[in-house]
Protein backbone atom coordinates (compact mmCIF):
# COMPACT_ATOMS: atom_id res chain seq x y z
CA UNK A 1 0.00 0.00 0.00
CA UNK A 2 2.30 2.52 -0.77
CA UNK A 3 0.41 4.98 -2.35
CA UNK A 4 -2.72 4.92 0.44
CA UNK A 5 -4.66 3.50 -1.82
CA UNK A 6 -6.42 0.01 -1.09
CA UNK A 7 -5.77 -2.84 -3.71
CA UNK A 8 -9.22 -4.51 -3.43
CA UNK A 9 -11.52 -1.17 -4.03
CA UNK A 10 -11.81 -0.05 -7.43
CA UNK A 11 -12.68 4.06 -8.40
CA UNK A 12 -16.46 3.91 -7.13
CA UNK A 13 -15.37 2.21 -3.71
CA UNK A 14 -16.58 -1.48 -4.85
CA UNK A 15 -14.96 -4.58 -4.17
CA UNK A 16 -12.71 -5.74 -6.96
CA UNK A 17 -10.52 -8.12 -7.26
CA UNK A 18 -6.61 -6.69 -8.74
CA UNK A 19 -5.63 -7.64 -11.51
CA UNK A 20 -2.93 -9.45 -12.26
CA UNK A 21 -3.02 -10.18 -15.91
CA UNK A 22 0.18 -8.29 -16.82
CA UNK A 23 2.17 -9.10 -13.63
CA UNK A 24 5.59 -11.89 -14.18
CA UNK A 25 5.02 -15.28 -13.11
CA UNK A 26 7.76 -16.04 -10.74
CA UNK A 27 8.08 -18.30 -7.50
CA UNK A 28 5.82 -17.28 -4.80
CA UNK A 29 6.83 -18.87 -1.17
CA UNK A 30 4.82 -17.67 2.12
CA UNK A 31 5.05 -19.42 5.83
CA UNK A 32 2.69 -19.08 8.41
CA UNK A 33 2.60 -20.01 12.29
CA UNK A 34 -0.34 -20.37 14.45
CA UNK A 35 0.10 -20.85 17.93
CA UNK A 36 -2.30 -22.68 20.06
CA UNK A 37 -2.26 -23.19 24.00
CA UNK A 38 -3.97 -26.19 25.48
CA UNK A 39 -5.05 -26.79 28.92
CA UNK A 40 -1.96 -29.12 30.32
CA UNK A 41 -4.39 -31.58 30.81
CA UNK A 42 -4.52 -32.37 27.11
CA UNK A 43 -0.75 -31.48 26.83
CA UNK A 44 -0.22 -34.49 29.04
CA UNK A 45 -1.58 -36.58 26.86
CA UNK A 46 0.74 -35.59 24.17
CA UNK A 47 2.61 -39.91 23.15
CA UNK A 48 5.21 -39.89 20.51
CA UNK A 49 4.58 -36.34 19.23
CA UNK A 50 0.68 -36.93 19.18
CA UNK A 51 -2.08 -36.36 21.11
CA UNK A 52 -5.01 -39.14 20.18
CA UNK A 53 -8.39 -38.77 21.06
CA UNK A 54 -11.85 -40.37 20.60
CA UNK A 55 -12.07 -37.96 17.50
CA UNK A 56 -8.55 -39.32 16.33
CA UNK A 57 -5.30 -38.08 16.12
CA UNK A 58 -5.26 -34.62 16.46
CA UNK A 59 -1.94 -33.39 14.86
CA UNK A 60 -2.21 -35.82 11.89
CA UNK A 61 -6.03 -34.51 11.47
CA UNK A 62 -4.86 -31.06 11.62
CA UNK A 63 -2.18 -31.27 9.04
CA UNK A 64 -5.16 -32.56 6.81
CA UNK A 65 -7.30 -30.03 7.39
CA UNK A 66 -4.59 -27.52 7.42
CA UNK A 67 -3.43 -28.37 3.39
CA UNK A 68 -7.16 -28.65 2.54
CA UNK A 69 -7.96 -25.15 3.89
CA UNK A 70 -4.99 -23.75 1.67
CA UNK A 71 -6.28 -25.43 -1.54
CA UNK A 72 -9.23 -23.98 -1.22
CA UNK A 73 -8.57 -20.62 0.57
CA UNK A 74 -9.99 -18.35 -2.79
CA UNK A 75 -13.04 -20.16 -2.05
CA UNK A 76 -13.22 -18.60 1.67
CA UNK A 77 -11.35 -15.40 1.09
CA UNK A 78 -13.47 -12.82 -1.27
CA UNK A 79 -11.41 -11.43 -3.33
CA UNK A 80 -8.20 -14.26 -3.27
CA UNK A 81 -7.39 -15.57 -6.74
CA UNK A 82 -7.19 -19.41 -6.75
CA UNK A 83 -3.62 -20.44 -7.39
CA UNK A 84 -2.38 -24.03 -8.40
CA UNK A 85 0.00 -24.43 -5.45
CA UNK A 86 2.82 -26.13 -6.11
CA UNK A 87 3.53 -27.06 -2.35
CA UNK A 88 1.97 -26.73 0.79
CA UNK A 89 3.52 -28.04 3.88
CA UNK A 90 1.91 -28.13 7.51
CA UNK A 91 4.20 -29.03 10.74
CA UNK A 92 2.58 -29.56 13.87
CA UNK A 93 5.11 -29.64 17.52
CA UNK A 94 4.90 -28.67 20.60
CA UNK A 95 7.28 -25.66 21.81
CA UNK A 96 7.46 -24.65 25.84
CA UNK A 97 4.24 -26.08 26.08
CA UNK A 98 1.90 -24.58 23.35
CA UNK A 99 1.26 -25.67 19.95
CA UNK A 100 3.18 -24.47 16.89
CA UNK A 101 2.02 -24.74 13.44
CA UNK A 102 4.08 -24.10 10.71
CA UNK A 103 2.18 -23.60 6.87
CA UNK A 104 4.64 -23.03 3.90
CA UNK A 105 3.16 -22.63 0.75
CA UNK A 106 4.21 -22.06 -2.32
CA UNK A 107 3.83 -21.43 -6.43
CA UNK A 108 4.66 -20.62 -9.67
CA UNK A 109 2.49 -17.68 -9.80
CA UNK A 110 1.61 -13.78 -10.34
CA UNK A 111 0.05 -13.45 -7.14
CA UNK A 112 1.51 -14.34 -3.55
CA UNK A 113 0.74 -17.09 -1.59
CA UNK A 114 -0.14 -15.66 2.43
CA UNK A 115 -3.26 -15.76 1.66
CA UNK A 116 -2.61 -19.77 1.37
CA UNK A 117 -0.72 -20.04 4.43
CA UNK A 118 -2.24 -17.88 6.53
CA UNK A 119 -5.40 -20.08 5.91
CA UNK A 120 -4.04 -23.64 6.35
CA UNK A 121 -2.09 -22.44 10.00
CA UNK A 122 -5.35 -20.81 10.68
CA UNK A 123 -7.42 -23.83 9.68
CA UNK A 124 -5.05 -26.21 11.45
CA UNK A 125 -5.53 -24.57 14.72
CA UNK A 126 -9.30 -24.42 14.49
CA UNK A 127 -9.03 -28.27 14.15
CA UNK A 128 -6.43 -28.60 17.18
CA UNK A 129 -9.32 -26.83 18.78
CA UNK A 130 -12.70 -28.61 17.80
CA UNK A 131 -10.99 -32.10 18.48
CA UNK A 132 -9.84 -31.21 21.74
CA UNK A 133 -12.47 -29.26 23.17
CA UNK A 134 -14.26 -32.22 25.02
CA UNK A 135 -11.26 -31.76 27.46
CA UNK A 136 -12.54 -27.83 27.95
CA UNK A 137 -12.88 -25.24 26.67
CA UNK A 138 -10.05 -23.19 27.93
CA UNK A 139 -8.07 -23.88 24.46
CA UNK A 140 -6.53 -19.95 23.21
CA UNK A 141 -5.23 -19.86 19.64
CA UNK A 142 -2.64 -17.06 20.50
CA UNK A 143 -1.88 -15.83 17.20
CA UNK A 144 -1.68 -16.35 13.78
CA UNK A 145 0.96 -14.50 11.72
CA UNK A 146 2.84 -14.18 8.60
CA UNK A 147 6.35 -15.31 9.24
CA UNK A 148 7.78 -14.94 5.57
CA UNK A 149 7.22 -14.36 2.40
CA UNK A 150 8.86 -14.03 -1.00
CA UNK A 151 8.76 -13.75 -4.96
CA UNK A 152 7.18 -10.82 -4.85
CA UNK A 153 7.39 -6.81 -5.57
CA UNK A 154 8.19 -7.12 -1.72
CA UNK A 155 9.60 -9.77 0.20
CA UNK A 156 9.08 -9.97 3.94
CA UNK A 157 10.73 -11.50 6.64
CA UNK A 158 9.43 -11.32 10.50
CA UNK A 159 12.98 -13.04 11.74
CA UNK A 160 14.77 -10.17 10.74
Amino acid sequence: MTDNKFTHIDSDGNPSMVDVGSKAVSQRIATARSTVQLPEEVISMLDNKEIVTKKGPVFQTAILAGIMAAKKTSDLIPLCHPLQLNKCEVDIKVVNGNVEIQCVVGCHGKTGVEMEALTGASVAALTIYDMCKAFGHNINILETKLVQKSGGKNDFDSRK
